[in-house]
């Protein structure tokens, strides 16, 4: 069964689908709104009142204007940007002869998942990595937002002024928003410079500076389209230059086609087209569905907001813990044996485990885990001492131990 990242904020029932970072968008709609009421209050209502009827053209351009900007910033922000459901199991291993296996102490080798894989597009070899978290392989151009934790098609920002990323099908959304934005920010300042001159040209004429003086919230709005004129038209001329290339602003920065073929490039009108005017794809995660009970692969479960703490979790893990403990000092005190039978190894080191090992296994025993560590560093001092010819923490015999063993050279013979 196919499962989406829940970090997605969702309104009127799925039909809008945010990023967990929604909350700047809050201030991208105060940067774009308040500047507009400035304008329609301060400076288009004296235009109103100096050309009649153009005035009143100029502050209808204005409102339509900027209820396009909102408009595309609504669409950008609140549309799934081309989530890649993730599924609930790897996929299975392919048994390729050369493939790699990882035994993991079982009888049976497991077969390790390729990290990659090779496809051709249009004759050129493009490689797909594997995701771990969504365990899939990516589709070619996608790739894991680390903010929104999903793999997205056609991956290419995460935008922290809307909130979202932007991926295949809300990149056309994105770049209406800049454009549009970019043409308030013109409309805005060449207005604002039509009121000065206005102003200098009236009876008496002023100079520049007391026509700003008479008019601050001109010499405000200018200002502030000029700044933001520089950082939305700069995004646009550069996601000019990205359709006509046909590349997306992660494979730019990566370098990704600097010194090879871009398999998608078709020419720069093709490239345009394809990505502005072609037909959005469908989403391929249904938010209005209603969530099972039980998920595939994961069992029955549930998320209890609980505040203290689940004992049965402690009680598994600490169980857990006895068995491997257990295990691993009957593996030392078996070890301890072979080395004795060589040659009269310390039998304090046999007697120290065996009374951990009935410690351990004795039910009354509170704190077990202190008394291991007391009497594994006591072994390990006595027996792991740096010899020559042997390294400190190897416990294997050295050659000096096992010359005392009987032998043709040993001399217990």
């Amino acid at each position: 069964m196919l499962l989406c990242c829940i970090l997605q904020r969702f309104c009127l029932g799925g039909r809008l689908i945010f990023g967990p970072d929604v909350r700047s968008l809050f201030l991208t709609l105060f940067l774009i709104i308040s500047p507009v009421v400035v304008f329609c209050l301060f400076v288009g209502s004296y235009l109103m009142q100096d050309f009649s009827h153009s005035g009143v053209a100029i502050l209808v351009v204005a409102v339509v204007q900027t209820s396009i900007v909102l408009s595309f910033l609504l669409l950008t922000s609140g549309r799934d940007p081309g989530i890649v459901p993730r599924n609930a199991h790897p996929p299975e291993p392919e048994d390729e002869p050369g493939s790699s296996s990882d035994w993991s102490g079982s009888m049976t080798p497991k077969l390790r998942l390729p990290r990659t894989k090779d496809l051709t597009i249009n004759g050129v070899v493009v490689k797909v990595k594997y995701c771990d978290t969504c365990m899939l392989y990516r589709p070619p151009r996608c790739s894991h937002c680390s903010i929104c934790n999903n793999c997205v098609e056609r991956f290419d920002h995460h935008c922290p002024w809307v909130g979202q990323c932007i991926g295949r099908r809300n990149y056309p959304h994105f770049f209406g928003f800049v454009l549009s934005t970019t043409l308030l920010c013109f409309f805005v300042f060449s207005m604002c410079a039509l009121r000065i001159k206005r102003l200098m040209d009236g009876h008496p004429p002023l100079t520049v500076w007391r026509a700003l003086q008479k008019s601050p919230a001109s010499g405000f709005l200018m200002a502030y389209t000029f700044l933001a004129s520089w950082f939305v038209g700069g995004l646009t001329v550069f996601h000019l230059y990205l359709m006509s290339t046909n590349q997306t602003t992660y494979e730019n920065f990566r370098y990704r086609y600097e010194k090879r073929i871009n398999p998608f490039n078709e020419g720069m009108l093709r490239n345009v087209w394809k990505i502005l005017c072609s037909a959005i794809p469908s989403s391929k995660v249904n938010f209005r569905a209603k969530v099972p009970k039980e998920v595939a692969g994961f069992g029955s479960f549930s998320y209890h907001k609980t505040t203290g703490v689940n004992m049965d979790t402690m009680d598994l893990k600490r169980e857990k813990y006895n068995c491997d403990m257990r295990h691993d000092l009957q593996w030392m005190a078996k070890a301890a044996d072979n080395v004795e039978d060589i040659h009269g190894f310390p039998s304090k080191f046999k007697e120290s485990i065996e009374g951990s090992k009935s410690k351990l296994e004795d039910p009354s025993s509170e704190d077990f885990s202190k008394s291991f560590e007391h009497e594994y560093h006591i072994a390990k001092n006595s027996a792991a001492q740096p010899r020559h010819g042997r390294q400190s923490g190897n416990w294997h015999p050295s050659p000096e131990l096992l010359s005392f063993g009987p032998g043709p050279q040993g001399l217990g013979q």
